[in-house]
């Protein structure tokens, strides 16, 4: 798997992610111009967190008390 945004290969091993992305999946429907299309992507955590960083409205954020 590659960061789609600077090509970044993560690591995998024994078929097991071992670095965290963000991982996209968008389905297009009737009121796009993308009607019918999937778009897939995956962004590195560098990448992401450079992405947000441009948003005009900040994210938010929640933490969560345990991992699952």
């Amino acid at each position: 798997m590659r960061c789609n945004q600077c090509g970044k290969e993560l690591k995998i091993e024994k078929g097991i992610l071992k670095e965290d992305c963000l991982q996209v999946e968008k389905q297009w429907g009737y009121f796009s111009k993308k009607d019918l299309e999937i778009d897939e992507f995956c962004l590195c955590e560098a990448c992401y967190d450079a992405w947000v960083a441009g948003f005009q409205i900040p994210l938010k954020k929640k933490n969560q008390t345990e991992a699952v």
